[in-house]
C-alpha cells in the first residue's frame, strides 16, 4: 500500500456525465436508513411501552433485511434497477407508513407490528449496492472508480450520523412515528429519482440482454475476474464488521468504567469524523499496490488499532485511538467494495457489493452480541484485544485466497488454438 501517487480529483467524479442525475436521488433515498431503525425502536416503545416487543419487532426487521438481501440484489442484477427497485421501494414505504399509523396512537398489537416489520425488511431496497453498481457501470477507470467508492463511503458515514440528528429535531414537535413517515417519503422520492436517471435506464435495458456490455462512453475492454477476490472481500468485510460492532459496545463499557458514560456520543462522533477524513484521503490517492494486497494490509492495521484500544489509560486517549480506527475503517470498506466489483462479471456486481454489505452488517450484529456476553466475564481492555484479534486471525486465514494466480501465457508464436486445461477453466 506504499508509494502513493496522485490520482483523479473528487471534482472529476462529480463531473462524470450523468452522475448528478442518479447520485443526488440515491443519497436522498439512502438517508431514510439513517433514521428508520431508531424511529422504529422509539415508535414501538411509544405504542407498546414494552422493550420485549421492541426486541421482537426490530429483530424481525433486521432478520428479513439480511436474509432476503441476496435475493433482492439478484432480482436487480437480473431485471435491472428500474424494474426491480420501484416495487421494492413502494412496498417498503407502504410498510413504514403502516407502522407509523399503527404506532401513532398506541395500543398496536404485536402481531400486526411483526407482520409490517417483516414486510418492510423483506422489501427494503438496496440503494447503496445499486449506487455502487451504477458507478461501476458508468466509470471504467479504476482510479476514478476508487474515488467514487471512497466518496460513497464517506457519505454513508455522514448519513448514519445525520439520521438520528434529524429525528431528534422532529421529536419535540411530533411523536416518534413521524420518523417512519419521513423515511417512507425519502425512500420513495429518492428511488423514483434514481430509476428515472439515464444511467439506471441504460443499465436496465442491458440487464436482460447483455449484462456484461459496457456503458456508453466507457472502455469496452472487459475487466479481468480476480479469482478468490470476492471471498476475501466478503470475509474481511464481515470480520471488520464484527470487530467494529464489538468495539462499539466495549466503548460504552469503557466509558462506564471510567465514570464518563456521557462521553460515548463524543467517542462515536470522533470515530465517524475519522472515517470521513480517512475515506477522503484514501480515495484521493492512486495506490500502486493491488486491491487485494491493500485490503489485507488495511485489515491488519484495523485489527491492530482495535486491539491497541486496550492500552488506552482513559477516555481522552481512547478518543484518539477511535479517531485512528475511523481513519482506517473507511478505506477498508471502500477497498472491499472495489475488490468485490473487480472479482465478478458485470451482471453480478450488485450481488457482489450486496454480499460485502450484508457480511459487514451480519458481522456487526454477531460481534456486538458476542462481546456483550464476554463483557460479563472480562474487563473492556481484554474485550478490545479479542475484537481486534478476530479481524487479524481472519485476515491471516484468507491470505491463501488473496494471492492472485498467475495467468498461463501461450508460447511465442503459438496460435492458442489448443488451450491448456488450466486456461480453459479460467475462461469459465
Amino acid at each position: 500500500m506504499s508509494s502513493p501517487v496522485p490520482g483523479p480529483s473528487y471534482r472529476a467524479v462529480t463531473r462524470v456525465t450523468g452522475a448528478h442525475r442518479f447520485l443526488i436521488p440515491a443519497l436522498l433515498g439512502r438517508s431514510s436508513y439513517g433514521l428508520v431503525s431508531l424511529a422504529l425502536v422509539l415508535s414501538v416503545v411509544h405504542a407498546t411501552g414494552s422493550y420485549a416487543h421492541v426486541g421482537v419487532v426490530v429483530g424481525i426487521f433486521g432478520a428479513t433485511v439480511a436474509a432476503l438481501s441476496p435475493l433482492r440484489a439478484r432480482l436487480i442484477d437480473r431485471h435491472g434497477p428500474c424494474a426491480a427497485l420501484s416495487p421494492m421501494a413502494a412496498l417498503f414505504a407502504l410498510a413504514l407508513l403502516g407502522l407509523a399509523v399503527t404506532t401513532w396512537s398506541g395500543g398496536a398489537g404485536l402481531g400486526v407490528l411483526v407482520a409490517l416489520a417483516a414486510m418492510a425488511g423483506a422489501c427494503a431496497p438496496p440503494l447503496g449496492p445499486v449506487t455502487r453498481s451504477l458507478w461501476s457501470h458508468l466509470i471504467a477507470d479504476r482510479a476514478l472508480l476508487q474515488r467514487a467508492y471512497s466518496l460513497d463511503t464517506v457519505v454513508e458515514e455522514l448519513i448514519f450520523l445525520g439520521g438520528p440528528l434529524l429525528l431528534g429535531a422532529l421529536l419535540p414537535w411530533w411523536p416518534p412515528p413521524i420518523g417512519l413517515v419521513v423515511g417512507a417519503l425519502l425512500v420513495s422520492t429518492g428511488t423514483w429519482g434514481l430509476v428515472t436517471s439515464p444511467v439506471a435506464r441504460s443499465m436496465s435495458r442491458r440487464a436482460p440482454e447483455s449484462p456484461s456490455s459496457p456503458a456508453p462512453g466507457t472502455d469496452a475492454t472487459p475487466r479481468p475476474v480476480a479469482r478468490g477476490g470476492l471471498l476475501t472481500a466478503i470475509s474481511l468485510s464481515g470480520a471488520a464488521g464484527a470487530a467494529l460492532g464489538a468495539a462499539g459496545l466495549v466503548n460504552v463499557a469503557f466509558a462506564e468504567q471510567h465514570g464518563r458514560v456521557e462521553a460515548v456520543v463524543f467517542l462515536e462522533t470522533l470515530q465517524t469524523a475519522g472515517g470521513v477524513v480517512g475515506g477522503l484521503v484514501y480515495g484521493a490517492v492512486s495506490w500502486r499496490a493491488g486491491t487485494r494486497a491493500r485490503l489485507v494490509l488495511i485489515s491488519l492495521a484495523l485489527g491492530g488499532g482495535v486491539a491497541a484500544a486496550a492500552f488506552a489509560p482513559g477516555v481522552a486517549a481512547l478518543s484518539a485511538v477511535l479517531f485512528v480506527i475511523g481513519v482506517v475503517g473507511a478505506p477498508l470498506i471502500t477497498t472491499s467494495y472495489l475488490l468485490a466489483d473487480e472479482s465478478v462479471t458485470a451482471d453480478r456486481r450488485t450481488r457482489a457489493g450486496n454480499w460485502v454489505n450484508t457480511a459487514y452488517n451480519a458481522g456487526s450484529s454477531v460481534g456486538g452480541a458476542a462481546i456483550g456476553v464476554l463483557l460479563t466475564l472480562t474487563p473492556p481492555g481484554t474485550a478490545y484485544t479479542m475484537a481486534g484479534g478476530v479481524l487479524a486471525v481472519v485476515t491471516v486465514a484468507v491470505l491463501p485466497f488473496s494471492i492472485p494466480r498467475r495467468r498461463v501465457r501461450p508460447l511465442k508464436g503459438s496460435t492458442g488454438a489448443v488451450p491448456s486445461a488450466t486456461s480453459a477453466r479460467r475462461r469459465r
